[in-house]
């Protein structure tokens, strides 16, 4: 049976892949030289592709947990020699692919700047600066992840999410643990930790130039691209900002149903032969609400909440803007196994099969860091009959809530305003976090500069946390659990680095949406 990949590459003539792959065998098994091997590719293949790779890959390759990181793509990149054609095309500067290239070119960069500091005495601080910025590169393994894996996954190229995602977060995890170890002042194991950053990031940035980006340009078309750009503004680019395009600018790009809640929801009910127009009410179990009304119902809700259903396929998550982890419509329709790296499957396994079953009806994990709380829910769907109709995932950060003590009889704003109720408790006492807040001192602010404290504006000026978005939609993880941390030690200097807007441009636009 021809496998589904192959119907999205140019035509391949299965000798001559077959013939590679006999190749690429013995020449990894050591029976072959580089010069043998080059020389039977010219003699029995002719030029090689990357899409020729990734196929072989795929369909003739033994999958294993650690195939990624053990591929040598030296090795394999000097078997082919100049029989391999990996060039790609001259794409637009806002192509999605152009955003993974120039994150790579930044990276490599900011590593060509390791090399040269750990020849040095150790001076911390400029090791804190450097690592301010690598520390933002995991943001593209994220992208990845959510966005065009997804995609490849669709035209049967699976093998980056069950191989390659592995290899993403061990070099993910690697930069984490160098961090870790600068800042808790192990110099000796920082300098050592480089050696695995330098060796895993470069690898890894290479299997993707070499194969994954050559090949996702064979099997993803323009339009494809073009889409998954409203997605990737979602998650976010590391060390720079994408201009973000407004939906008025695509009016005639885009097609007319958009796939959101409110579209697949009128698709089902006209099918069943039901009308509701925008301002139509829907009989719900409760209750009687238009599609605008359900939309913002999940849209303001204080948790999150995902929906797979019995075939186990991501229909449904609520977009907030308090969202603890990235999501990007690319998620929907996906299997939800292929959502999770490959060392967390087994416990999704797990969940669904007992949720399934009967055995279970929800699983709970949490999720407990120094200032941060968040509380996850597995519940098992069913309908009146008890048949499973899938899995709803909700997760909140519960920080706040799991700080509260005593009884609070007092109307509290978010701002931290307070009104008194008709029944007043003269025992209610100030909740931790508040008492945190008191005694942290805070400098009131006459002019805005680079060192400006973020929570020093933010205190002085309490709006300021739900307008700053209007500046660049980067500013609205201050809503996420990371922003209310990052919040405690950010300054506008720091705002401006991870914003990518010029400092001189976010103080003259902090100062008009303060004015």
């Amino acid at each position: 049976m021809e496998h589904k990949m192959r119907g999205y590459l140019p035509p391949m003539d299965p000798e001559k892949l077959k013939a590679l792959f006999e190749i690429e065998n013995a020449f990894k098994a050591g029976q072959l030289s580089a010069d043998e091997a080059r020389l039977q590719i010219k003699e029995r293949v002719g030029k090689v592709s990357a899409y020729h790779v990734a196929y072989i890959e795929q369909t003739m390759t033994e999958e294993t947990s650690d195939e990624c990181i053990r591929e040598d793509v030296h090795a394999v990149i000097n078997m082919l020699g100049d029989q391999i054609d990996n060039t790609m095309p001259n794409l637009p500067a806002d192509h999605p692919i152009m955003h993974y290239l120039k994150e790579n070119e930044e990276m490599k960069r900011l590593l060509l700047a390791v090399e040269d500091l750990v020849q040095y005495p150790m001076i911390k601080n400029q090791w804190l600066e450097l690592y301010d910025k690598i520390s933002q590169y995991p943001i593209h393994y994220k992208r990845k992840q959510n966005q065009l894996y997804p995609m490849l996954e669709r035209k049967g190229f699976t093998r980056p999410t069950t191989t390659m995602w592995t290899f993403d977060d061990m070099v993910r995890d690697e930069i984490r643990e160098a961090e870790r170890l600068l800042r808790e002042d192990q110099e000796e194991a920082f300098i050592k930790q480089q050696e695995r950053v330098l060796l895993y990031a470069r690898d890894l940035m290479e299997k993707e130039e070499f194969i994954l980006y050559p090949t996702s340009m064979a099997l993803i078309s323009e339009e494809e691209f073009e889409d998954m750009k409203s997605g990737d503004q979602e998650i976010g680019f590391a060390f720079f900002e994408v201009e973000h395009k407004t939906t008025e600018n695509k009016v005639e790009t885009q097609p007319k149903e958009q796939n959101n809640f409110a579209n697949d929801l009128q698709a089902l009910l006209t099918r069943y032969g039901y009308s509701a127009g925008g301002g139509d009410k829907l009989d719900v179990t409760t209750g009687k609400l238009t599609l605008e009304q359900v939309n913002l119902i999940y849209k303001h809700l204080p948790i999150d909440i995902s929906f797979v259903d019995e075939n186990e396929l991501v229909c449904f998550y609520s977009d907030t803007d308090h969202r603890i982890f990235p999501r990007s419509k690319n998620v929907i329709g996906r299997e939800v196994m292929n959502c999770h790296p490959r060392k967390s499957a087994h416990i999704v396994r797990e969940v669904i099969d007992k949720l399934r079953s009967g055995e279970q009806d929800k699983a709970e994990f949490w999720i407990n860091k120094p200032g941060l709380f968040i509380y996850i829910i597995y519940v098992a769907v069913r309908d009146k009959d008890g048949k499973f109709r899938g899995v709803l995932e909700m997760m909140q950060d519960c920080t706040h809530i799991r700080a509260l003590e005593g009884s609070q009889t007092l109307l509290t704003w978010s701002n931290g305003d307070t009104s008194a109720t008709a029944e007043q408790n003269h025992d209610t006492q100030a909740t931790p976090a508040e008492n945190d807040e008191d005694e942290e001192a805070t400098e009131p602010v006459t002019e805005i500069t680079s060192q400006t404290r973020l929570k020093d504006l933010l205190k002085q000026y309490p709006t300021l946390k739900n307008r700053l978005p209007e500046l660049n939609p980067k500013f609205k993880m201050l809503n996420t659990p990371l922003g209310k941390i990052m919040m405690g030690k950010a300054n506008v200097q720091m705002m401006s680095e991870r914003s990518g807007i010029p400092l001189d441009k976010l103080i003259e636009g902090i100062k008009k949406l303060i004015d």
